[in-house]
């Protein structure tokens, strides 16, 4: 057997064209599609949504820091242009209280000035260092009474009764030092921020609602995705099928059944497992990336230029590790092919192998194949084990970088700690991905080669041509003539040489000859499971090439000398897909003598038939194979080597039931036994893929030649 397998390739590049015709298939399920990515971006911005909030529920309502920015009403002292819009900028933040003619500003954000204009407007007095907390109070606020009885720690701006509009601006602003909020009592303190509990709780109910949403979104997109791959799949599978079984004979002989039920299996699971766990997963981790960076960005660019630094030694580790992984895993299939093909191979001759003592050479050989899958599983393990760990030390150094530049911008005032928290966070997310992207990109490539593979069954064509446009239908008399046929299963080595030769309907001819003469091929090109090189085959005087190719096999049915019978009942087996009744089905048995034996089995006509019809005896599948082509009643019938496995017996009780079903029908058997055929009109005498004798038993018994020299060895032999 040796090592076939390894041939194939099993690691190919990311291949565009291959990625077309995959997302082709699921063409016929784009609402799923739409469905599915609708719901990965909700999925992708409600993650990436909660560390926004996090950010929101610790600067608005947990720190809740405000700096104290003093308008001028006339500033007369020198100011740059940069001061001046940096002091414009702050006049315009969002979530500013304004308490009396002080503005206070929320020190939750990056406010996108310079150090150097902050510093400024600092020098200038416009900007305060302290902190404060600054709010707002409705009418009937109980904590107005603690603010105007302490008037000492409080700036407080309330609306005039006889000129505000009360219905426009019914509330007031307070501001106090933070240093002197938590100088109060407890009582005092939740008196004054009562407000930010609240905020707290529709914050936290805010973040539990994104969460199940998340959770939907996640569970709608897995399984439309699941779904799609499953369907598209599925019609890949029937694609495949249906190319394999319209293909040409030539073609199943070349290619194993194996490598075929690979393709039509491994290779489409391969591509599913790419389209819902690969192209998904890609498609979710590099909106989140590009997500986080995004966020980042809008966050604090200062730090998020950190963040940015660090990247490239991350991708540089990330292209490496592709590359190994790439090689690990190529070995480790190659390995593994070699392990499978080499258990395969000894264990189905396990036999021959113990009768020549050769366990000690199958052992010494495993062995071997054994520890190279070893060592490729463990080169495998060494990539992912040395890459994840990498990614996490990196990670890990881009956290500890945003804390410590975030830390000095938090304490000089230009940067939130609820920004830095987010930060920490969204470092987290980014690397996650990374890590998913590389052990993935193993699947890719393996997907590829297994769409490569796929494609190019699907691609061939080598089926028999189905041209014929003259129907025969239930006109055939079964007149056969070959003329001049020439064929060759491969190229140069031609197997029949001009053969010529007429059956009559309702003829019986035998044909023998010594192994190879080509008895079999006769069988192959009558039914057209190949085609001829030259010459000519006519059925009724029409070329078979001329007759539809299903009708052809309807007239002309053969049995093979190699029986095979479907797992399913007998009488399914009978039938063969056609609508036969239960009272057909038991003529056609009862007509080879088959009825007999079947009425034996434990649920007669219904009894399941294992994988290969292993539960019976050769001979009753041979006459179960008999039955079948009697029940479809054709034309003209081959007999290939039909009694080959037959006791003598069951031989015996097939030429009882043949004599009657064969009369008034064509019909063409191909024997080693040459007692089967005394009784054929005319017996017809291959070698070498050419007529050389014909004639009824006797004549050619007469005539001395090969037929007679055939038939003194076989008695002979007996």
């Amino acid at each position: 057997m040796g090592d076939f397998f390894e041939t194939e390739e099993v690691v190919k590049g990311y291949d565009g064209t291959i990625i077309k015709r995959i997302l082709s298939y699921v063409k016929p399920y784009r609402f799923l599609t739409v469905i599915m990515f609708f719901a990965l971006a909700l999925s992708t911005i409600g993650e990436l949504a909660l560390p926004m909030i996090q950010q929101r529920l610790i600067d608005d309502a947990i720190l809740a820091r405000f700096l104290l920015l003093r308008i001028p009403v006339a500033f007369t002292g020198n100011m740059t242009v940069e001061a001046q819009k940096s002091l414009d900028v702050l006049r315009l933040s969002r979530g500013s209280i304004a308490v009396g003619s002080d503005l206070f500003v929320p020190q939750n954000r990056d406010r996108n000035i310079s150090s150097r204009a902050e510093e400024e407007l600092r020098s200038l007095g416009l900007l305060g260092d302290e902190q404060w907390y600054a709010f707002t109070l409705e009418p009937a606020d109980p904590a107005l009474a603690l603010i105007r009885d302490r008037r000492d720690l409080f700036l407080l701006d309330e609306p005039s009764a006889g000129s505000a509009d009360l219905s426009r601006n019914p509330g007031s602003t307070a501001a106090i030092r933070v240093a002197d909020l938590y100088a109060l009592s407890l009582d005092e303190i939740r008196l004054i921020r009562g407000r930010d509990l609240g905020s707290i709780f529709r914050t936290v109910t805010e973040m539990l609602i994104i969460l199940a949403l998340v959770f939907v979104c996640t569970f709608c997109q897995t399984w439309n995705a699941s779904l799609i791959g499953q369907r598209a799949m599925k019609d890949m599978r029937l694609a495949l099928f249906q190319k394999t079984a319209s293909q040409s004979t030539a073609f199943l002989a070349r290619h194993p059944v194996g490598r075929i039920v690979t393709r039509l299996t491994g290779d489409v699971e391969t591509l599913n497992e790419f389209f819902t766990t690969v192209l998904v997963a890609f498609l979710k981790d590099f909106s989140v990336m590009a997500g986080v960076l995004v966020t980042l960005f809008i966050l604090s660019p200062k730090l998020a230029v950190v963040v940015l630094l660090i990247l490239p030694p991350v991708m540089i580790i990330t292209a490496v590790s592709r590359l190994k992984a790439r090689d690990a895993f190529r070995r480790q299939r190659v390995a593994s092919s070699r392990v499978n093909s080499y258990l395969s191979e000894r264990i189905s001759g396990i036999q021959v192998v113990q009768l020549f003592r050769g366990e000690k050479k199958s052992n010494r050989e495993f062995s071997e194949r054994n520890k190279e899958l070893l060592d490729a599983n463990l080169g495998e393990m060494f990539v992912f084990a040395t890459f994840r760990p990498l990614v996490e030390f990196l990670s890990t150094v881009t956290v500890a970088a945003v804390i410590v530049v975030g830390a000095n911008m938090v304490f000089s005032l230009s940067l939130s700690l609820g920004v830095l928290i987010a930060f920490i966070n969204l470092v987290s997310m980014f690397y996650s991905p990374v890590m998913d992207i590389s052990e993935k990109y193993t699947l890719l490539q393996s997907a590829m080669a297994g769409g490569e593979r796929v494609f190019k069954l699907l691609d061939t064509e080598e089926h028999i041509s189905d041209t014929g446009t003259v129907s025969v239908e239930g006109s055939v008399r079964g007149d056969i003539a070959f003329e001049n046929v020439r064929f060759s299963y491969k190229e140069g080595d031609p197997i029949l040489k001009d053969l010529s030769f007429s059956v009559k309907a309702g003829e019986m001819i035998a044909i023998v000859g010594y192994t190879g003469a080509g008895k079999t091929t006769i069988t192959n090109v009558l039914a057209r499971l190949w085609d001829i090189d030259s010459g000519r085959i006519t059925l009724d005087g029409i070329p078979v090439t001329e007759i539809p190719l299903q009708e052809l096999r309807r007239s002309v049915l053969p049995v093979l000398q190699d029986v095979f019978l479907f797992s399913g009942t007998v009488a399914d087996n009978i039938r063969l897909g056609s609508p036969l009744t239960d009272a057909q089905v038991e003529d056609a048995a009862r007509a080879v003598h088959a009825h007999e034996f079947i009425t034996r089995l434990s649920e007669g006509y219904q009894t399941k038939l294992s994988e290969g019809a292993a539960n019976i005896s050769s001979g009753q599948r041979q006459l179960i194979s008999f039955a079948r082509v009697i029940a479809h009643n054709p034309a003209v019938v081959i007999l290939d080597e039909a009694t080959s496995s037959i006791d003598t017996e069951t031989e015996h009780l097939i030429q009882m039931g043949l004599q009657r079903v064969l009369a008034n029908r064509t019909s063409i058997v191909i024997a080693h036994r040459l007692s089967t055929i005394r009784h054929a009109n005319r017996i017809l005498v291959l070698s070498g893929g050419r007529l050389v004798e014909q004639g009824s038993h006797q004549e050619l018994i007469d005539h001395n030649g090969l037929y007679a020299g055939l038939y003194r060895l076989q008695y002979e032999g007996e």
